[in-house]
């Protein structure tokens, strides 16, 4: 039986409701969620920034007390709480006694607001110095606050050629000026104080390495006067039986004594606990031992997969994020075993968890549901939504699910990838055909894609385009050998991997490898452009912010990533050089025989616009179709709507136009270069 109300049509051309203003004017991203530092107070308020791209991309405070579902906004109009450290931010917001602290982005001044409605004053000086990562410290009358500074004054005047980075009190009222707690590394992150303010705790590390290559935890005793560390008092955590290449990250005091962390001694990484009354070393134990990795890269800062609950009758324990439950562990006795597991019901992926007052907070999604601040009741299982990152509500029938799938791929190795089959309940393809297939290469490198639902990936499964999200090798959630599998092949092992998931999926008739096509931001625009210069397998490509002169990267990137490339494409600095020429899509232009759309914003300071530039410049030289989109007051990363709509319905129009199929949607062209006339 034939239902009538399905039409038959072209993959690619489908009508679907989900447009791109739905994925960008309807939607807000969500980030930093937090509770209350004071733990006396404990009220279960919840605070969280959300990304307003309907507001030009202002990032906005907000907050959810115990008892309602409805949120308030607080940021002031004309402030937007967000950090310029290592460029990717995050740790921006910081709350103690129903006080706000956020970093503002024009000014990177750390900000006080003690009321929604009041005014927000700066707690820090004048000056090119950002702030992140704040952690609250009640030890005094006035309190203090250690912080993640990064200081641009040094560049600025021209006595360093680079940011210097260090630890530093901040004065909660901006009464005195900043005092240094740490300095001399090339990087810090994760400053930790125990809840008695004795110690300190944070992880720190040095070129070339990022942090989640070799990092090292310290901890040090604090003058209870004035916070920082007594002279001689500062640890080093060692693991016996580890090597130098060990990464530890996201610290946090169970106790006075007991300091808990992220480390991968096992291959993956797992919770761990070392107690230091005896010593920076003494009875490691592993909280919860899991042949999967419990937390991501730290791109971005306050990313911590545990929080503390401190129930009403006293004690602590540890709440451990794995997967879609919760787990609650006892990290002073150091079993293993967890004394409960909860399913957050609904949801499989759990980020920034917190508790207060009796529940557990994060910002939880799922293959079907949009990023949500949600409010758990751990005992009774019930979940509350308190705010939806997308609020508009379309049938599972226009839904795709992800499918992981595993293929081969070269040298006899495997990756892995997430499949989205073409899904819209509107419409069936002519019996036979096989969908145009987008494979994404997701940025970093060293990151992973998500399964969790993304309009963005429906945008495209909705009008009847297969697409691919490729976890290919070197990426994270696969313990530290596959994570690592990327050092020095980068624009090796991850084109191979893009091109053999097209051939996986061909082979399996799930796509027209004739109407293949890829994209990526960033890392994943080099991987683009990469696949486009040195293989045949697309057949047209879209590079958002892409990387295309490894040198010009090398030369103009930010103080953060400036020697990520020495673990990624050579082992010394003459095969570094090399590598950059090699590998460099801008040498290899000539290679490239398929049309390219390029996306950039014009205050990148990742990846300037220079690098979208030239190659455009040249692959229009050259004679193929292209289009080159620049969008003012965009940085890494397109954060107002206007540009998220241009940008997805551009690269849709473009491809559209190549495969000689027309779009359902009309009013989305882009200037087109070297089009042929009959396209």
């Amino acid at each position: 039986r034939i239902d009538m109300a399905v039409q038959e049509a072209e993959y690619g051309t489908w009508k679907s409701p989900i447009t791109a203003s739905s994925v960008s004017s309807a939607g807000v991203y969500l980030f930093d969620l937090t509770v209350d530092s004071n733990i006396e107070l404990n009220d279960g308020t919840v605070y969280w920034i959300e990304g307003r791209p309907a507001e030009a991309g202002r990032y906005v405070v907000c907050s959810c007390p115990t008892g309602s579902t409805d949120p308030v906004s607080w940021t002031p109009a004309g402030l937007s709480a967000r950090t310029r450290v290592h460029e990717y931010g995050g740790g921006a917001l910081l709350v103690y006694n129903g006080a706000v602290y956020f970093s503002n982005m024009a000014d990177q001044r750390v900000y006080r607001q003690d009321k929604p409605d009041g005014p927000a004053e700066p707690v820090t000086p004048e000056g090119e110095y950002f702030y992140a990562d704040g952690c609250y410290a009640a030890a005094t009358a006035g309190g203090r606050i250690y912080y993640v500074r990064e200081d641009h004054e040094v560049v600025r005047s021209g006595s360093r050629k680079e940011a210097e980075n260090c630890l530093v009190l901040v004065s909660p009222s901006g009464a005195q000026p900043p005092q240094v707690v740490a300095s001399g590394r090339d990087f810090y992150s994760s400053p930790r104080v125990s809840a008695d303010c004795s110690k300190l705790a944070w992880i720190q590390w040095d070129h070339p390495n990022m942090p989640w290559d070799a990092t090292q935890l310290c901890w040090a005793a604090l003058d209870p006067a004035t916070g920082l560390p007594l002279a001689n008092a500062i640890n080093t955590v060692q693991v016996p039986g580890s090597g130098p290449e060990l990464n530890l990250q996201y610290p946090a005091w169970a106790s006075a004594n007991r300091l808990l962390y992220i480390g991968d001694q096992s291959g993956y990484w797992n919770l761990y606990s070392v107690d230091t009354a005896a010593g920076a070393s003494s009875n490691h134990a592993s909280l919860y031992p899991a042949k999967q990795d419990l937390a991501s890269p730290a791109w971005m800062f306050a990313q911590h997969p545990h929080c503390l609950e401190r129930p009403a009758g006293g004690g602590t324990r540890v709440l451990l994020v794995s997967g879609d439950s919760v787990l609650r562990l006892d990290a002073e006795s150091g079993s293993a075993e967890p004394l409960a597991q909860f399913k957050v019901s609904g949801y499989n992926s759990i980020k920034y968890p917190k508790w207060s007052g009796g529940y557990f907070y994060a910002v939880a999604s799922s293959a079907v549901s949009p990023p949500a601040v949600i409010r758990y009741r751990l005992e009774s299982g019930s979940i509350e939504v308190l705010r939806l990152s997308n609020s508009l509500k379309f049938d599972v029938g226009y839904i795709s699910v992800a499918q992981p799938i595993e293929f081969p791929t070269a040298n006899g190795a495997t990756a892995h990838a997430y499949y989205y089959p073409p899904r819209n309940r509107d419409f069936v393809a002519p019996s036979g055909s096989r969908p145009p297939l987008l494979v994404r290469a997701h940025g970093g490198p060293t990151a992973a894609a998500s399964p969790s639902l993304s309009l963005k990936i429906q945008y495209w499964t909705s009008r009847g385009y297969a697409l691919a999200d490729v976890d290919y090798r070197g990426s994270t959630g696969y313990g530290t050998v596959y994570r690592n599998l990327l050092r020095y092949n980068w624009g090796i092992a991850d084109v191979d991997d893009c091109c053999a998931v097209v051939r996986y999926l061909a082979n399996k008739g799930l796509a027209d490898p004739r109407r293949a096509c890829i994209d990526g931001g960033s890392a994943g625009g080099y991987t683009t452009l990469a696949c486009l210069a040195f293989r045949d397998t697309f057949s047209a490509g879209a590079s958002h912010y892409g990387v295309a002169d490894l040198q010009l990267l090398r030369a103009d990137t930010h103080k953060f990533e400036s020697r990520y490339l020495d673990n990624l494409i050579g082992r010394t600095p003459e095969e570094v050089s090399r590598a950059c020429v090699e590998r460099s899509p801008i040498h290899h232009v000539d290679k490239i025989s398929c049309p390219l759309i390029l996306f950039q914003g014009d205050e990148d300071r990742i990846v300037p616009p220079n690098q979208a530039e030239l190659m455009f410049a040249k692959v229009r030289e050259k004679g193929l179709p292209c289009a080159y989109l620049l969008f003012p007051g965009e940085q890494h990363g397109f954060r107002k709507a206007e540009n998220i709509n241009k940008s997805l319905d551009g690269q849709f129009y473009f491809f559209a136009k190549l495969f000689g199929f027309q779009p359902a949607d009309s009013g989305i062209e882009v200037d087109i270069v070297n089009l042929p006339s009959d396209k």
